[in-house]
């Protein structure tokens, strides 16, 4: 699986590079990779901090660690870098762990002079395109964590802080960010091409305030602004097959030696010069990140010293290990980027920044999600209650949510919702402390309806779930804990059309599709299933099966005229996709 990865880093850079100069260089290196098309498409990625086609029986979430069990269906039914601009061990390293507009750029404050940003040859529409691919093959990794809550979270983050670029006109152009969770317990983040950023569990964890995230977040988001990933491949094109090639080779002997130190294992792949010139960028890089990672924190109300704090725990965490820390060894120039946003800082104006309530249950729930079994569940209660006994939690709430959580995944839920009701008063009283009786918490009304749920009480469920989503009508998390609460009671026609509603609303979303599918073949509408099917698999790039649906739908028999053509327009559409991506790959294998 890790060595697969970086197959996929490689067939990425081949994909956005048009010379055939790349495509010789993947060759010469790995005359015995395997083929695109069986190792799937991944991508560059920026570092910040230390199916193929897919069967109908395929789950929305795989064991137990997922944030909700599958409900019971019936069972015809589908139960549910290259390159880290100095960041610390990628993702990728083999360590286990608006639209896009264009606008005319403006030259940002103090920032160094790496170029206009248009990134070479690869256009933002081709950096979108080739990101999209790449998280085909990010969400099949058993690491991705595809919790609502979480990601809900996260992207609101971003959200703030790209209205904060578009008010300060930051960047030459910006996508559509769109953030996700890995589970992983390093310290880490990470941009992929055309605005997809992850977040490790780790990271999540080690900060301690939302500025602190928001910091790191407003970082990577600065590597996609400036368009470091398209800079950095129209470079590996300027140096040359030599340097390249040794460059792509050190790379893979770090992935095989499972280093984070990808900057010594490219110099044992031989190639000094590629090294040196990889280094120069990625410090410039990582400064500009840093320069516009805090004017987006800062414009977007979030405390300046934020980064400062991070940075700084980060450091002395790092010097306290054994030998050359990781962190300075991932991170060049650590002292002049914290000296650097100390100085910033200082030169911003006061303010106290209002931190959202959801980032103590997220920090909790993903505290959670980092373990993989049940003692480690057991183990977190332990340490999330000694935290409040000794005075040292950081939200006390937070706390007994993540309790809650935990208690939930060990099947304890009787336990689970009376610590959630503790972690309500808690977190009410805290409310009324600060004026602001009238706040609540999607992350508190998912949970109490998915505790139900999982109890049995199916009336209880569903009314807490309705009342989540009444409250929090734009959370992905409480629209999908409604979704999960009408197929556990088997209320197939309600799920259905609350699906059906989804799709049309977020078509470019695998899990309503998915959703639309189970409730379809629950209410035994199975041209509806089958036409769902095809549009998850297509959106998972998965076109083998997507056709195959769409073929099987169109030999129902009661499948009427309009329903004919609709499908075969579509089929033909997914037939010219897939021969499109297929020559693609040939033409870079």
């Amino acid at each position: 699986m890790r060595s697969n990865r970086f197959l996929a880093v490689l067939l990425s850079v081949a994909l956005a590079a048009p010379q055939p100069l790349l495509a010789q260089a993947a060759n010469r290196i790995l005359p015995g990779a395997s083929s695109p098309a069986a190792s799937g498409i991944s991508s560059s990625s920026s570092s910040y901090g230390s199916s193929s086609s897919a069967p109908i029986g395929l789950p929305l979430e795989s064991g137990p660690l997922d944030q909700y069990a599958a409900p019971d269906l019936p069972p015809d039914i589908a139960q549910g870098i290259f390159g880290t601009y100095g960041g610390a061990q990628s993702r990728f390293s083999g360590n286990a762990g608006g639209n896009a507009s264009l606008r005319a750029p403006v030259s940002t404050q103090q920032l160094p002079d790496l170029g206009d940003g248009s990134g070479g040859t690869l256009t933002p529409q081709a950096e979108r395109k080739l990101g999209e691919r790449v998280m085909r093959e990010v969400r099949r990794d058993p690491d991705y964590i595809g919790d609502w809550l979480v990601r809900d979270y996260l992207n609101s983050v971003s959200a703030k802080l790209a209205a904060a670029a578009s008010a300060q006109y930051i960047g030459g152009y910006r996508p559509d960010f769109d953030l996700f969770a890995m589970r992983d317990p390093q310290i880490n983040a990470f941009s992929l091409p055309g605005g997809f950023i992850g977040v490790n569990t780790g990271l999540i964890v080690a900060t301690q305030t939302e500025s602190e995230l928001a910091s790191v977040i407003g970082h990577e988001m600065g590597h996609v602004l400036q368009r470091h990933i398209a800079r950095m491949i129209s470079a590996s094109e300027k140096s040359g097959y030599a340097a390249l090639a040794g460059a792509l080779f050190g790379v893979l002997a770090g992935v095989l030696a499972h280093s984070g130190d990808l900057g010594t294992a490219i110099a044992l792949g031989g190639q000094a010069y590629a090294v040196d010139n990889q280094l120069r960028f990625s410090r410039s890089a990582e400064h500009e990140a840093d320069r516009v990672g805090f004017q987006l924190m800062s414009g977007a109300g979030y405390d300046p010293y934020g980064m400062v704090a991070f940075f700084e725990r980060l450091d002395r965490a790092a010097m306290s290990d054994a030998g050359a820390p990781a962190y300075a060894r991932t991170h060049p120039l650590t002292g002049e980027r914290i000296a650097d946003m100390s100085d910033r800082a200082r030169r911003s104006p006061y303010r106290q920044p209002h931190q959202a309530s959801e980032y103590g249950f997220v920090r909790a729930r993903a505290r959670v999600l980092q373990d993989r079994s049940r003692s480690e569940y057991a183990d977190e209660i332990t340490r999330m209650r000694s935290e409040i006994e000794d005075k040292t939690a950081l939200n006390v709430a937070a706390n007994w949510y993540g309790i809650a959580y935990a208690q939930m995944l060990l099947d304890r839920y009787d336990d689970a919702a009376a610590s959630l009701a503790t972690a309500r008063q808690a977190f009410d009283a805290n409310a009324r402390r600060e004026g602001d009786a009238t706040r609540g918490s999607p992350s508190l009304d998912v949970l109490a309806a998915d505790i139900a749920r999982r109890a049995g009480h199916d009336d209880d469920a569903l009314r807490l779930a309705q009342i989540a989503q009444t409250r929090w009508p734009q959370s992905h998390a409480a629209i999908e804990m409604h979704l999960r609460t009408l197929l556990t009671a088997r209320r197939y026609k309600d799920a259905q059309a609350q699906a059906q509603r989804e799709t049309e609303a977020e078509p470019q979303q695998p899990a309503w599709w998915l959703y639309l599918a189970q409730a379809s073949a629950g209410s035994g509408d199975a041209l509806t299933q089958h036409r769902a099917l095809a549009e998850q698999f297509a959106l998972e790039g998965a076109w083998p099966s997507a056709i195959r649906q769409l073929k099987e739908a169109r030999d129902i028999k009661t499948a009427g005229y309009y329903d004919l053509s609709t499908i075969d327009a579509r089929l033909h559409e997914f037939e010219a996709r897939y021969k499109e991506e297929r020559q693609e790959e040939k033409d870079n294998s």
